[in-house]
């Protein structure tokens, strides 16, 4: 699971350096604007994939192999739903993303046109998020890791093969992303049907057909909605503060997240583990299995962790370096820094905690935690600490991912681990 968390940012990074190589930097505008629309989609949707872990791995706990279809079925259902609802709703979303957003004429011309072909990926991205938690709750993470190869690989081929060989534009970088989309789908299908067949049982219509069967499954997805929509406000608060105290501060920001985001991707690796080792423990209700998965999560999260404060330490001058060679830009990322080597013995609490609570179906517990962490104590940080300037913004970034484990750390020990 690090290996395929590890290999998602690869997909932006193949399509920014396609189109940094074009003659105008308007392209390069376009899909950088044209790849955050999607990437706010996306992310708002990503209680497809953690709902469905969850409910996966309780029911892979209980040994309950209709209930595995269900899980299937009705988080597959859901997402062609919703996808259904972008494709009808494109036109609006366009209008108001541009509006949003911003950029020159040029610039907002070709991220329309990306647009409007990269929205057909919907059905794909959606259904790929579904299936790999999926997996995940089956404790199956050799399925997600070549689903993601087969979606990373054929983007990358296609992409050189559209801009590079064809000629094509913005318009190459978004059809390469939607074949690659589907690619990505065929291959977990076909997995699921063999997966399946491991699991027999039948396929409870009623509970597929009937929107009363969906109250828990849109109970659990509700709540994880509104957590990831507070977490992409707390990171997305952190750039447009850098972006009022201007376009160093911005670069550097912009930089010092990479690192934070290196670190959440690594780290959710292992959290994705307990995702799966929790729900089987709470659907066999064997709690000594639940202590072991949370020691052995914890564990490896500190190792991690560990390794990445000290690669920052040691080797963050090189990577900031390696990231820009802009002077006043590196002498300023420099500066904070510091933040980020902290940044991982903080943050880990939160995204082993993170895997535990979806394992064990707390969306709710998770939703209020994040809503105190966000509005309660992050705000407030920054406002009290504006004197320090983007310190002050870097130390409240912190708090918030303290706040966020402490709080999960006291329902853990409260709620989830008495099963």
């Amino acid at each position: 699971m690090i290996l395929s968390n590890i290999s998602v940012p690869l997909l932006g990074m193949v399509d920014t350096g396609v189109t940094g190589h074009l003659h105008s930097p308007v392209y390069l505008g376009a899909v950088a604007i044209g790849s955050l629309i999607f990437s706010f989609l996306y992310t708002g949707m990503n209680f497809l994939r953690m709902g469905t872990t969850g409910i996966a791995a309780q029911n892979f706990g209980a040994g309950d192999n209709d209930g595995l279809r269900v899980s299937l079925g009705q988080a597959m259902i859901v997402s062609a739903a919703i996808a259904a609802l972008l494709l009808l709703l494109q036109w609006p979303i366009s209008q108001l993303a541009m509006h949003l957003v911003g950029g020159g004429a040029d610039v907002q011309a070709n991220a329309l046109e990306y647009f409007f072909i990269r929205i057909w990926s919907a059905p794909g991205t959606l259904a790929n998020m579904v299936l790999i938690g999926w997996f995940i709750g089956l404790q199956n993470a050799r399925v997600p890791l070549l689903m993601f190869l087969t979606i990373n690989i054929s983007n990358i081929i296609l992409d050189l093969l559209f801009v590079l060989a064809l000629g094509m534009k913005v318009d190459g970088v978004a059809l390469a992303s939607v074949i690659a989309e589907y690619a990505g789908l065929a291959v977990g299908l076909v997995f699921a049907a063999r997966e399946l067949g491991k699991h027999v049982g039948n396929w409870p219509l009623p509970k597929l057909l009937d929107l009363r069967e969906y109250a828990a499954f849109f109970s659990v997805n509700a709540n994880l909605f509104v957590r990831t929509m507070a977490l992409i406000f707390a990171i997305g608060f952190v750039t447009a503060q850098g972006a009022r105290m201007g376009e160093v501060i911005l670069a550097a920001n912009a930089i010092m997240m990479n690192f934070q985001h290196l670190t959440a991707f690594a780290l959710d690796g292992i959290a994705h583990a307990a995702e799966a080792l929790v729900g089987k423990a709470i659907g066999q209700k064997n709690r000594a299995a639940l202590r072991t998965a949370v020691r052995l999560s914890l564990k490896w999260s500190l190792i991690f962790a560990g390794g990445f404060s000290v690669i920052y330490l040691l080797g963050g001058q090189s990577l900031i370096y390696l990231l820009t060679d802009l002077p006043t830009i590196r002498h300023t990322a420099i500066e904070y820094l510091p933040w980020m080597i902290a940044s991982p013995i903080v943050s880990v609490w939160s995204f082993l905690y993170d895997g535990v609570f979806v394992g064990a179906t707390r969306a709710r517990d998770m939703r209020n935690i994040m809503l105190i962490a966000t509005f309660v104590v992050f705000l407030p940080a920054w406002y009290l600490l504006q004197g320090w300037g983007n310190h002050g913004l870097w130390a409240a970034f912190l708090l918030f991912m303290a706040t966020r484990g402490a709080g999960m750390h006291v329902i853990y020990r409260r709620k989830i681990l008495p099963l």
